[in-house]
């Protein structure tokens, strides 16, 4: 296989916005039409009889529970895991080549409570510290209603938290955890359209809420990367890492 580096697709100030901030919103940076299939081909995945074993659920829970980590079982997946806009931006922020260590696919219907401020790096330890999140938006609107996510712009320049037991479970999944000694007062909401993708470190604060829609979903699909040379600590499921090229 001939290797062919990554593109460049961020500017300067594109840059410069990520480090300052910890986050950086790509608007459009895939098509509708990838979205629209991509969406069809999980519903497929789902609706197969028998569901294939890494996929497997509940029948009851097949269009609502996460997919994790598609990407090391299905080639869609990857393709969109790989995209190249992705590939080039992770490049430009890291420095060099990223890889891929995590996937899921989320679902987020109705009803469904959001998860509280963390910080990712809480719960993926790498070294060296390098990991950014991919956040891609898979319905029209992703916004205050159906559960967008909320970020604390800067946050990533603290250092890891303590995080503790997460303190409103009406509002957030009770079986994670809650960033602790932190005003969220400054948080802001990322508005977010089909296809976006938004950059973020793994040490900024962020959070989602309840989707309190009665018909919106806010699915979504998000990928964390590391650099090549970085390396998964304590968490044996998520040491493979899968190259974007």
């Amino acid at each position: 296989m001939t290797y062919t580096p990554p593109a460049a697709p961020l500017n300067e100030e594109q840059i410069h916005f990520f480090r300052e901030n910890g986050y950086f919103l790509w608007k459009k940076g895939m098509s509708s039409d990838i979205i629209d299939a991509f969406n069809r081909h999980i519903f497929d995945i789902r609706n197969q009889e028998p569901m294939p074993d890494w996929a497997a659920c509940d029948e009851s829970k097949k269009y609502t529970l996460r997919l994790f980590n598609p990407h090391k079982h299905d080639s869609f997946s990857r393709q969109i895991m790989k995209h190249s806009l992705v590939r080039g931006a992770l490049a430009q922020l890291m420095g060099r080549e990223a890889v891929c260590v995590q996937s899921m696919y989320f679902y987020k219907e109705p009803g469904s409570p959001g998860q509280a401020s963390h910080q990712d790096y809480y719960y993926i330890k790498n070294d060296p510290m390098t990991m950014i999140a991919a956040w891609t938006a898979m319905e029209e609107s992703v916004d205050e209603e159906n559960g967008c996510l909320w970020v604390i712009p800067g946050t990533h320049k603290l250092g890891l938290l303590p995080h503790g037991a997460v303190k409103n479970v009406e509002e957030h999944e009770h079986w994670t955890e809650e960033t602790e000694g932190i005003d969220i007062s400054s948080q802001i909401p990322v508005i977010m359209e089909k296809g976006d993708i938004l950059f973020f470190s793994e040490l900024l604060i962020h959070s989602s809420n309840k989707n309190r829609s009665e018909k919106r979903w806010r699915r979504s699909y998000v990928c964390h990367y590391i650099r090549e040379d970085s390396n998964v600590l304590h968490r044996e499921d998520l040491r493979q890492k899968y190259l974007l090229y």
